[in-house]
């Protein structure tokens, strides 16, 4: 949404005259677009970094980024996002030609230090990632959010749009994620390198299609956002986040169709830009309102290039995976770009880059080898391939031209050559087509992206520690990584020792909690809960009703007494009859130290863990004595 002034729609009459100013700007741009009014002598790239801010010690997300901004009034190319945890920058515009690729790495390199010097300040470190591994849920609570009128106002415009009574997300990979949210504020949890392609306009529907045909390949060598919340999910869990995070609809009993916000898309395009505009109108209704001063309509009869305010704000509000955009250049004259949002942050600003470069390479190559790509495949396998690689990155399997069935590492190690022709044309240093072309090369030939790092590494951890640390030593690694700039199929899996910082004092209990639990029900025979213990080895089981709500305890102790009394007696025992009925219970909320105070105090070694009435996990002593090691071995 950049700088604009937005708001949210207050009455008919506002709808009303910023849907005119809508149309205005659609006619517009047709008539521009007919009489050649756009720049279509020059290529240019450009690209927008994200990035998340942590906590030098705990390593989760700081919340700091409008204290930051403050201290950083003379970076006009620094500004907000969503979250109060978020940074983005804008990286210059620039003629795709020769060195382009340095200069590019070479800026955004110098741009990320000089933010991360004034961080240090603050002692908080950037992370560059799809999803940050240490992100937790009770992070994006509103209060969460960046403190400005046009982000309050998106989020209170799509919460009238919300059909059901809250924001679900439904993603299964190694591990499953099912979970409620109040606010579309999830979104707030992807972080993207988004790369921009300047076209004319007699090339952007052939450019276009080659844009959405690449989003399968594109993904699978470049995925980094593989867990959610301590889950391990899609290698690239950013595409389903995204769409679930903002989308209102609900089921119904019917099978009518509802398109959601966040897309790839329905169909190739056929004969112009223009069709996206008006697909999205005609499918979207409008989320914002701005204050219009220009009448576009007015200006094209005077010769004036308008700036399409109205079309843009409604286009920020529509989540194209690969996006129209207009802009008017230095010069005075309209363009057009196409913005590739399918490409995560990092791990690294050279596998960023080098993520760019093959992009763009295989842009303008596919475009020199192919007329038209929707004679090599179908849409529908075009989008098939988009999934697929969201779920399963580079170990993917495509449908590509001419119904040829390819994985995803031989399909890129193909797309290279394609690639380098692409850039060689653009008069690319041969240094620099070496240097980047070599990064995918590499990753594909060592079937390793950030993503499977990620895997790899949380996995080892997890075995030999909670998933707090786990995840806090993944994320501390990635940090050391990322500031060396050694790109991702170098790095080496972490261990345990790498964390110097970590301190499990600081933490709530939502962090440690066990949520994988054996429960039983009051009416339940006490044999049954002798025999999920034994089989389990556990000492506590929680008893709850059928709406998931704490009504008992019952522990070892307990059973181990019963069977003591019961000596022969064949009579069956409820667990109603044994169980402790009104457990010492504490929240997700509380801090660890807090808890283990508390456990002290009634002589317990185990807290239910419950949001109300609703058991959500359990703590015990075994976590505790993890915890205390930790911190003993830290000081």
């Amino acid at each position: 949404m950049g700088e604009q002034k937005v708001s949210l729609v207050s009455d008919q009459k506002q709808m009303q005259k910023f849907v005119k100013s809508l149309l205005h700007d659609v006619n517009a741009l047709e008539y521009m677009l007919e009489n050649g009014w756009f720049e279509s002598d020059v290529l240019r790239i450009g690209a927008e970094q994200e990035m998340v801010m942590v906590d030098k010690n705990t390593f989760k997300p700081s919340l700091v980024a409008m204290e930051a901004l403050e201290r950083m009034q003379d970076y006009p190319w620094v500004e907000t996002e969503l979250a109060k945890f978020n940074l983005e920058t804008n990286l210059e515009p620039r003629i795709f030609e020769k060195d382009c690729f340095a200069r590019l790495e070479e800026e955004n390199s110098g741009k990320l230090n000089r933010i991360q010097q004034v961080l240090d300040g603050m002692n908080t470190s950037i992370v560059l990632t799809g999803i940050l591994p240490t992100l937790r849920k009770y992070h994006l609570e509103m209060e969460n959010l960046t403190p400005k009128k046009r982000y309050f106002a998106l989020m209170e415009a799509l919460n009238r749009q919300l059909i059901g009574q809250s924001y679900e997300l439904r993603i299964v990979g190694i591990d499953e994620l099912l979970v409620k949210h109040s606010s579309p504020l999830l979104e707030a949890c992807n972080t993207s390198f988004q790369v921009h392609l300047q076209v004319s306009p007699k090339e952007f529907v052939k450019m276009y299609n080659i844009a959405q045909a690449l989003s399968g390949p594109m993904m699978a060598i470049s995925a980094n956002s593989p867990i959610v919340f301590g889950k391990r999910l899609w290698h690239e869990t950013r595409i389903a986040l995204f769409q679930q995070s903002l989308d209102t609809r609900t089921t119904h009993d019917h099978m009518r169709e509802r398109s959601p916000r966040v897309s790839f898309g329905r169909d190739w395009l056929h004969e112009s830009i223009m069709e996206i505009y008006k697909d999205d109108i005609s499918r979207f209704r409008v989320l914002l309102s701005s204050d219009v001063d220009e009448d576009s309509l007015e200006m094209i009869k005077n010769g004036d290039v308008p700036k399409l305010r109205a079309l843009q704000v409604h286009n920020s509000t529509v989540y194209r995976w690969n996006r129209p955009c207009y802009g008017i250049s230095s010069n005075g004259k309209p363009h057009l770009r196409i913005e590739n949002r399918v490409l995560p942050s990092g791990p690294t600003v050279i596998d960023e880059v080098a993520n760019a470069c093959f992009w763009l390479g295989c842009m303008i190559g596919l475009a020199m080898e192919v007329d038209d790509i929707r004679s090599k495949m179908s849409f529908a396998d075009a989008r098939d391939n988009f999934g697929k690689a969201a779920k399963f990155g580079i170990d993917s399997k495509f449908t590509w031209f001419n119904d040829e069935k390819i994985s995803a590492e031989n399909l890129i190690l193909q797309l290279i050559p394609i690639a380098r022709r692409g850039l060689e044309s653009r008069n690319i240093d041969k240094a620099d087509i070496d240097k980047y072309l070599g990064i995918i090369e590499q990753r594909a030939i060592k079937n390793m992206t950030g993503a499977r790092w990620m895997l790899r590494a949380y996995t080892k951890l997890i075995e030999n520690t909670n998933t707090d640390e786990a995840l806090s030593v993944l994320t501390a690694t990635m940090i050391q990584n990322e500031q060396s700039n050694k790109p991702v199929h170098e790095w080496e899996l972490p261990s345990l020792e790498d964390l110097k910082m970590y301190r499990p004092s600081h933490l709530k209990v939502s962090e440690f909690m066990l949520t994988d639990l054996y429960t039983v029900q009051k009416d339940d025979i006490v044999d049954l809960v002798a025999d999920l213990m034994d089989w389990n080895t556990i000492r506590y089981t929680p008893v709850e009703d059928t709406k998931g709500k704490l009504v008992g305890l019952v522990t070892a102790r307990h059973v181990l007494r019963h069977y003591m009394k019961k000596q022969g007696s064949r009579k069956n025992t409820l667990v109603s009859e044994i169980m402790i009925k009104d457990p010492v219970t504490i929240t997700q909320e509380t801090n660890i130290l807090d808890a283990m105070k508390l456990m002290k105090e009634h002589k317990i070694g185990c807290l239910p863990v419950v949001n109300g009435d609703e058991l959500v996990g359990l703590i015990s002593e075994t976590e505790f004595l993890q915890i205390a090691d930790r911190i003993l071995n830290r000081f």
